[in-house]
């Protein structure tokens, strides 16, 4: 991953930060560093995380996946850090052996459409819940094998699951006899796409599982005590240090359409690990170039609260733009739509540094397993060493959990205090 700081720096932007004061954080990140070596070589929870280039195992995801090689399509049934990964990997790498779809949401219309779409008897459906216990999943799971059987199909033959070492998940993998891959100790489903849970639906695709951790691994050995020497610790110091003075807002906005996903995935990942005492930026989605025409007027001259990051690879495939003779477009005739997206991507970065608005440039050298590997760990470190500057638990969510026993107290999944929260809601309706 190749970083760039420059358009962040104080005398460009505002907020911006000195030169002066990062070398005064470098001394924080270095001991931060410190912590996080610690916890990954004990495996300590969260940290476990940053060794999954190491700990996770291609071949027996492979081979737990090898009796669906012939799927049309592959369904991952999860939520949350249980499918963004996965969505984002089968996205950023493309088709593949098979088209890639995503139930994470309980929206009975998308579920309809999505299962009367499905090839069923071709469709692969990876489960992924750690509890085994998700209301979302396993109620999308049940639809998905109901319309299977409906379907005149074994569902048993067309599923794998991921999940923990016990709970219902486990138990109806064992009693059917389906592949059931780990979900990895110690690590947050936000944090776990080199896994087994972001990873059998690739493996289904047939793309290059060892090139995806291959490029974590070239993370792992870019981990070093200085801001200045490593990508990662770089971005999330930024981030930090922006945040600090104001940024409240970060703005991820890729130009690669196959790297949308990874704009949800990152959305989660700095939300969920950094939304914690007060603090945390709120991460934004945006999509270059097409919210260039849609929210860069509120960028460049709406509330001094943000920093958008700028994300491309280096590399794209070509698609010349024929020759025209109309007047006014001529100059297009004969360039390449690559061409005019990274243009569009440095005319946006010059008009935020024209504005004073702080923006961060993150580069890949290609679209391809290794580099996305290795941008996915970068993100995770960053995430960590941010968590770190910032002191706050970078690997809990209480609030997502209070809201999950809210949930399923009020259907009658047990008796929980917070279900009771929705009975007072105070009203003022207007019809």
């Amino acid at each position: 991953m190749h970083l760039d700081i420059g358009n962040a720096l104080a005398g460009i932007a505002r907020p911006g930060v000195s030169r002066d004061s990062l070398d005064r954080l470098d001394d924080c990140v270095a001991r931060a560093h410190e912590r996080i070596e610690r916890g990954v070589e004990e495996r300590e929870f969260g940290y476990a995380a940053l060794a999954l280039p190491e700990t996770t195992a291609a071949a027996e995801i492979e081979r737990a996946v090898a009796p669906l090689a012939d799927s049309e399509a592959v369904l991952t049934v999860g939520i949350g850090g249980s499918a963004l990964g996965a969505a984002t990997v089968s996205a950023a790498l493309g088709r593949g052996d098979a088209d890639a779809y995503v139930l994470d949401n309980v929206d009975p219309r998308r579920a309809n459409e999505l299962l009367a779409a499905l090839p069923l008897s071709e469709t692969a459906v990876h489960v992924v819940s750690r509890s085994g216990t998700t209301a979302e999943t396993l109620a999308n799971f049940l639809v998905v094998r109901e319309a299977m059987a409906d379907a005149g199909v074994d569902w048993t033959e067309r599923t794998v699951v991921t999940t923990g070492e016990d709970g219902p998940l486990r138990a109806l993998a064992d009693e059917h006899g389906l592949p059931a891959l780990d979900v990895p100790e110690g690590v947050p489903g936000r944090f776990s796409v080199l896994s087994s849970v972001g990873l059998v639906p690739a493996a289904i695709q047939g793309h290059d599982l060892d090139g995806l951790l291959a490029g974590g691994r070239a993370g792992m050995d870019a981990l070093a005590p200085s801001l200045y020497e490593c990508p990662a610790y770089g971005y999330g110091a930024a981030c930090h240090a922006l945040e600090v003075r104001g940024a409240t807002t970060n703005v991820l906005m890729p130009y690669a359409e196959r790297l949308e996903y990874f704009a949800e995935w990152f959305a989660q990942l700095w939300a969920e690990s950094l939304g914690k005492d007060g603090l945390g930026q709120t991460p934004v989605r945006a999509l270059g170039a097409t919210d260039q025409h849609s929210q860069l007027q509120l960028y460049r001259a709406g509330r001094r609260d943000k920093h958008v990051t700028l994300v491309r690879p280096r590399e794209r495939p070509e698609r010349a733009i024929p020759e025209t003779g109309i007047e006014g477009l001529s100059y297009l005739g004969g360039s390449d739509l690559g061409t005019l997206l990274d243009a569009e991507f440095e005319a946006t970065e010059a008009s935020l540094a024209a504005a004073g608005l702080p923006n961060v440039r993150i580069e890949i050298d290609a679209l391809d397993a290794e580099s996305l590997g290795r941008l996915l760990y970068d993100a995770e470190a960053a995430c960590v060493l941010a968590g770190e500057l910032m002191g706050v638990s970078t690997f809990t969510q209480p609030a997502v959990e209070w809201g999950k026993r809210a949930a399923r107290g009020l259907l009658g999944g047990g008796d929980f205090e917070e279900a009771e929260a929705v009975a007072g809601k105070e009203r003022l309706v207007i019809e």
